[in-house]
């Protein structure tokens, strides 16, 4: 099933029984040209949220957008904190996070986020596994890729039990089946363009599979994928 409104609450209160895309037994496609932007708590901190159970303390998936001379407090990380650096360059006070880095914050970490000259984020609340503790800082741009077949090389950075979290590098007019799989798929498309359903989506659009579905995609030019599956919790 294909839902077509992409942000949805059960008030409109924005309090903590926020449910935005929470039926994780339906699928969710998103351009990123539909996408709504709001504001946070913290002044120059935009956020689209895509997946959310709860209001501030939240699961929840976001692209999360830093003004230059950003900041968010510090917080915590209950269930962890996944973080993919898609433009510009994200701080916190253990380090500097060029576009690429990939992050995983587990239980029990904090940090103080901030951003000098802006960036875009995608980023994951709430959503390890509870025997999941590992610490992750990866840069994709310089880690060891190996090739899938003649079109596609990829990059694993996660892999717990049955989640499975991958970036994917693809030629241009390569079809990616998407098949059932317990958890589902989801997938945040980083650069180039993909086809889906007839319809082409452009860069950072986000597209979430319900583990019962059969479908494809398209990609229309060198394309570089974020894929995570197996993670969808059950309805």
């Amino acid at each position: 099933m294909l839902l077509l409104v992409h942000h949805q609450t059960s008030n409109g209160r924005g309090n903590a029984n926020m449910q935005i895309n929470a039926d994780f037994q339906t699928s969710v496609f998103i351009s990123a040209d539909d996408m709504v932007w709001s504001k946070s708590p913290m002044a120059g901190v935009h956020r689209a949220m895509l997946d959310r159970i709860g209001d501030e303390q939240a699961r929840a998936t976001s692209l999360v957008r830093y003004a230059p001379a950003s900041k968010f407090n510090r917080h915590q990380h209950p269930a962890g904190e996944e973080i993919l650096v898609l433009e510009g360059d994200f701080n916190d006070e253990h380090g500097h996070y060029r576009a690429g880095t990939y992050l995983r914050n587990p239980n029990g970490t904090t940090h103080v986020p901030f951003s000098i000259d802006g960036c875009l984020l995608l980023v994951k609340l709430r959503q390890f596994q509870p025997a999941d503790q590992i610490q992750t800082q990866i840069n994709t741009r310089t880690a060891h890729w190996q090739a899938v077949d003649d079109n596609i090389v990829s990059l694993l950075l996660h892999h717990h039990g049955e989640e499975r979290v991958q970036l994917l590098e693809i030629q241009a007019g390569t079809k990616l089946p998407i098949c059932p799989e317990k958890g589902g798929h989801e997938i945040l498309l980083i650069s180039g363009s993909i086809e889906h359903r007839d319809r082409k989506l452009p860069l950072h659009s986000w597209l979430r599979f319900a583990s019962h579905e059969r479908d494809e995609i398209l990609t229309t030019e060198l394309t570089k994928l974020y894929w995570k599956s197996g993670h969808l919790p059950p309805r």
